[in-house]
């Protein structure tokens, strides 16, 4: 079954960007399991024009040490750009301070997330790439992705995959065991994790996603990230023209 979902999805990544105009696939490389599993698809799909890009940014060395053993074992050529720099540029201008990072403050930690998106842009500009995303069905459900950050993107293989349907693939695409096992995390700040952070774990959000079943306490926090993430799902709104 993988097997088949691999081919397919591989097709579709080459369809939409041969589609428009582009020679291949950039990617950013975290280090965990979402962006390894789209590494993989786009390796296939462009053996010789994938580049993944992996973005250290006040991160635990760890990030980078697993996204480059991604790469490697995939053959995936990769840049890496540590935003250290930038970053605390703007948290300085913003707020005066140096950075903390045992800060959990959103309006900092996104800031992370879109210089990403920046440096993606980037290299896709230069290589007459498209950006490819890295978010999967359960972070889609519950917003579980920042807006003009990681969500930046121009397409998104595995948004119709769950976390647990994303492990299958894994295996079946040779990603390494310690990126299929490894704690999901944002690493939006030293300790993060994106499971404590949402209030459910991705079993959960699976099971509701894929079944409808889940305890009043599950339920009630996916409807509600839901619903106070649909604005992340559909392009700004625009008003009717007025006479």
């Amino acid at each position: 079954m993988m097997k088949g979902l691999a081919d397919k999805l591989t097709q579709w990544i080459k369809d939409q960007i041969t589609g428009a105009g582009a020679k291949g696939a950039v990617v950013g490389l975290s280090g965990g399991i979402d962006s390894a599993v789209v590494a993989a698809l786009c390796k296939r799909a462009f053996p010789e024009n994938v580049l993944g890009v992996i973005m250290p940014c006040f991160s635990n060395p760890e990030d980078a040490k697993d996204a480059k053993l991604v790469a490697e074992t995939l053959g995936v050529p990769y840049k890496e750009v540590v935003l250290n720099d930038p970053f605390a540029w703007f948290v300085r201008r913003f707020t005066g301070q140096d950075y903390d990072v045992r800060s959990n403050d959103m309006a900092i930690a996104n800031i992370k997330p879109r210089l990403r998106m920046i440096t993606l842009y980037y290299f896709a500009a230069k290589n007459n790439y498209l950006v490819v995303g890295t978010g999967n069905k359960a972070e889609t459900v519950v917003g579980y992705f920042t807006k003009y950050g990681d969500g930046g993107v121009d397409i998104l293989p595995i948004a119709n995959l769950v976390k647990s349907q994303v492990r299958e693939l894994a295996q079946e695409l040779g990603v390494p065991r310690q990126i299929i096992d490894r704690t999901p995390s944002a690493g939006l700040w030293h300790g993060h994790c994106d499971e404590k952070e949402m209030g459910v774990t991705y079993e959960e959000l699976d099971r509701y996603i894929l079944t409808g079943e889940a305890s009043p306490r599950v339920k009630e926090i996916i409807d509600t990230l839901h619903r106070k993430s649909e604005h992340k799902r559909h392009l700004p709104p625009t008003p009717p023209v007025f006479e």
